[in-house]
């Protein structure tokens, strides 16, 4: 049994981002390769060993404080250690400044491999003292995995590490998704109506809600709004002001109700405009719902998903003129949105099966250990 340890700042219960889902994807859909995957994360609530989550082991550490979104807990980095011990590679998740020095100061003598989620984008200052750190991390670590090379292309920093490089999509499985029900869905119909694009994720900067508010204005097009996160009173603020009654703020949601509104949904819609949103896993799913889709063009995996003309429309980004139009010809011409979101679905068919992305790491994991 291959023994793999995944080290990353947050993981579920705490959070519900899209790293966390492509850790869980790999450790439950690794278990029918031969695959034993664990989880070391940070937690607030205190730190906790062997903790079962779904078919995988979870740990826990305390974390001590936050500086810029970053987490530092003491305790890790003895906790680190001895799991990193009966690992067979330690698969790293980036960015995380905590996590660079936890390898350096531990003298990890494990294979190792990490999934470069993201550029730094926000935290530009602290990026100029981070650099040393960061180069010195990547160039000691075996293998660097991007998620498509849409992102290879783009990022100054995987740039210098080309040759150490490799592309895995990220996967995603249908089978984890919950069966919708008729009653969940006659909720939904009831609520929100029939026809409405969906835009799913947390309510952050870089997600361009702004631009999605000023496209609603434009188009006067239904829009359901799911998610929560740090801009959420700001954006109801705005809504409210702008008379916006085609917008529907409905929170944050089990996955059930996320489940339906996909189902229900006409179309959807991802107005993310800066190079933060590295993948676009919402993009993604709705793929997997057979839905047309809006991106924007920002040099990232969300046009990988995304294919303009074939799957849905992209959009430039910040720039809700741009965005009102692409929702605009999506909605009057529902023959042809509906022939993209089966063009959607046979992409994500080809490329984004979690059992595909599986395969890929191990075949990884394996290559680090002959």
């Amino acid at each position: 049994m291959l023994k793999i340890l995944h080290f990353f700042k947050t993981y579920y219960p705490d959070t519900m981002g899209g790293i966390e889902q492509v850790i869980f994807q790999l450790a439950e859909g690794g278990i029918q390769h031969g695959m034993a995957s664990e989880v070391l994360y940070l937690s607030p609530r205190g730190a906790m060993r062997n903790e079962r989550l779904g078919n995988h082991i979870t740990h826990r550490s305390y974390e001590n404080l936050q500086i810029a979104s970053t987490g530092f807990s003491i305790g890790a980095i003895k906790d680190f250690i001895e799991l990193a011990e009966q690992a067979d590679v330690i698969h790293y998740h980036f960015p995380w400044p905590f996590m660079d020095m936890v390898h350096f100061l531990s003298r990890v003598k494990k294979p190792t491999v990490v999934t470069y989620h993201s550029d730094i984008v926000k935290q530009q200052t602290l990026l100029r003292l981070y650099n040393p750190l960061l180069h010195a991390f990547l160039r000691n670590v075996d293998v660097i995995v991007a998620s498509s090379p849409n992102y290879v292309a783009s990022s100054e920093t995987l740039g210098k590490y080309v040759d150490k490089v490799r592309v895995i999509p990220i996967g995603i499985d249908r089978k984890t998704y919950p069966v919708v029900t008729d009653a969940s869905l006659a909720h939904w119909r009831e609520t929100v109506g029939e026809r409405f694009f969906l835009f799913v994720g947390a309510l952050r900067y870089y997600k361009g809600l702004d631009f999605l508010l000023e496209a609603a204005q434009q188009t006067k097009l239904p829009i359901v709004i799911m998610g929560k996160g740090p801009m959420e009173m700001a954006l109801k603020q705005k809504a409210k002001e702008a008379n916006l009654d085609n917008v529907f703020f409905v929170g944050g949601l089990p996955d059930a109700d996320k489940a339906a509104l996909m189902t229900l949904c006409f179309a959807l819609v991802f107005p993310s405009h800066l190079r933060s949103e590295a993948f676009g896993i919402t993009l993604l799913e709705g793929a997997m719902y057979g839905k047309p889709l809006i991106s924007c063009e920002i040099g990232t995996g969300t046009t990988y998903i995304n294919i303009e003309g074939e799957t849905g429309y992209v959009a430039l980004p910040g720039d809700s003129a741009s965005l009102a139009s692409a929702m605009t010809k999506l909605w009057n011409d529902p023959l042809g949105a509906a022939k993209m979101g089966e063009n959607a679905l046979k992409r994500y068919e080809e490329y984004f099966k979690a059992d595909d992305m599986v395969k890929s790491y191990i075949q990884t994991y394996h290559s680090l250990l002959t």
